[in-house]
C-alpha cells in the first residue's frame, strides 16, 4: 500500500510539473523567452528566389531588434504555391514565437478566391486566427520577355503566339497570364512544371520559353539582366504604375471592358502584401506585439535596407495592423466580382 502511495504522490508531482512548465514559459517577459532561442522563417519558396533571398535578409537583421536578440534561420518549404508551408506552419510549427512564415502573397487572397484549392480540402489552415508580422515591400508582379524575342509591346502578346515559363496551376506566374488572356485578348501557352524562378530564367536564356511572370525584385536583383536590359517588362500587374516602370502599362489599363478592370483591380490588391510573414494562432499576444515592432524598427534598420536593395527590393513596408486591413479589403470585394474571377482563375 505503502508503495502505491509513493506511486500516486510521484505522478501527481510528474503532472503538476508537466503543467507548470507551459505556464512558466507564459510568465516569461518576450526577452526571457527569447533569448537563446531560433527562430525560424519558413519560406515557401524554393531558394535562390526572391521571397528566399528576402528572408535570409530579414533572418539576418531582425533577430537584433527582438527582445532577446535570438538567431534566426531560413528553412525553406516550396510546394503547391506555399500551401504546404502554410499548412505545416498552422499544425506544426510551435505557437510560440519561434516559428514565422512568408508565403507567396497569393494567400491572402485564397479565403475568397479558393484559386489553391477549389473546394477547400488542400487548405488547413485559418488566416483569420493568425497574427500579421508585416511585408517589407509592396511590389507587383511584372510580365517580361527575354530580349531576343520579338515581343516589344503588350500588344504584340495579342498579334504573335509566346509561350510563359510557371511553376504550378496556383502560382501568380500561371494566374497572371491567364487573366491576360482571358481579359487582355493575349495569347500566352503556358509552360508549367518549373521548380522555382530561377529554373524558368534559366529557360528563357535557352529558349525554352519567351519569359515569365515575377516580382519586379527577381528582375532588379539580376543586375545583369536589368542593366543589360535583357529582359522587357510589358506589363505590370499592380494597380498603378511603379516609378521605375513609369512607361509600362498596368494590366487594369489593358482591360478590354469595365469587368475586366474590376477583376484585375481585385487581384492587384494583394500586392500590396509583396512578402506577407505571420504567425501560427494562439502565440502569446506580448510575443506577437514584441515580433511587430522588432519588424518595424528591422523595417528602418540601415544594415537591413542596404541588403534590401542588393537584392532589389525598394523597401515600403507594411506592419500587421496594415495587412489586417487589406484583408477587410478582400472581404469587401463584391461576391460578383470574386465569382467571375474566380471561374477564370479556376
Amino acid at each position: 500500500m505503502a508503495r502505491v502511495r509513493i506511486k500516486m504522490i510521484a505522478g501527481l508531482l510528474a503532472l503538476g510539473a508537466t503543467l507548470t512548465a507551459p505556464l512558466a514559459a507564459l510568465a516569461q517577459t518576450p526577452a526571457e523567452f527569447f533569448k537563446g532561442k531560433t527562430i525560424h522563417i519558413l519560406v515557401g519558396g524554393a531558394a535562390g528566389a526572391a521571397y528566399d533571398f528576402v528572408g535570409r535578409a530579414l533572418a539576418l537583421h531582425m533577430g537584433r531588434h527582438i527582445p532577446g536578440e535570438p538567431s534566426m534561420v531560413v528553412d525553406n518549404m516550396p510546394g503547391a504555391a506555399s500551401l504546404v508551408m502554410m499548412n505545416s506552419l498552422y499544425n506544426r510549427s510551435p505557437k510560440d514565437g519561434t516559428a514565422m512564415g512568408m508565403p507567396l502573397n497569393g494567400i491572402v487572397l485564397e479565403p475568397r478566391l479558393k484559386a489553391l484549392s477549389r473546394d477547400g480540402s488542400n487548405v488547413l489552415f485559418d488566416l483569420s486566427k493568425m497574427s500579421w508580422i508585416g511585408t517589407p515591400a509592396q511590389q507587383p508582379q511584372v510580365l517580361w520577355v527575354w530580349h531576343e524575342t520579338p515581343f516589344k509591346t503588350a500588344d504584340d502578346l495579342k498579334k504573335m503566339p509566346s509561350s510563359f515559363g510557371a511553376t504550378a496551376p496556383g502560382g501568380d506566374n500561371y494566374i497572371l497570364p491567364t487573366l491576360s488572356n482571358a481579359l487582355m485578348g493575349t495569347q500566352m501557352k503556358l509552360v508549367s512544371g518549373y521548380k522555382g524562378v530561377t529554373d524558368i530564367f534559366l529557360a528563357a536564356e535557352q529558349g525554352e520559353v519567351t519569359g515569365n511572370t515575377a516580382n519586379l525584385s527577381s528582375l532588379l536583383g539580376n543586375p545583369d539582366w536589368w542593366t543589360n536590359k535583357k529582359a522587357r517588362v510589358l506589363i505590370q500587374y499592380g494597380a498603378e504604375r511603379l516609378p521605375e516602370l513609369k512607361d509600362v502599362p498596368t494590366a487594369i489599363e489593358l482591360a478590354t471592358d469595365e469587368a475586366g478592370k474590376q477583376m484585375l483591380r481585385a487581384y492587384a490588391t494583394k500586392f500590396k502584401t509583396t512578402y506577407p510573414i505571420l504567425l501560427p494562432p494562439d502565440v502569446p499576444a506580448d510575443r506577437v506585439k514584441a515580433l511587430q515592432t522588432a519588424f518595424d524598427e528591422t523595417m528602418k534598420d540601415p544594415r537591413f535596407i542596404a541588403d534590401a536593395h542588393k537584392i532589389g527590393i525598394d523597401v515600403s513596408p507594411l506592419g500587421g495592423e496594415a495587412i489586417k486591413k487589406i484583408m477587410a479589403d478582400i472581404d469587401a470585394v463584391p461576391e460578383d466580382v470574386i465569382e467571375r474571377l474566380r471561374k477564370l482563375v479556376n
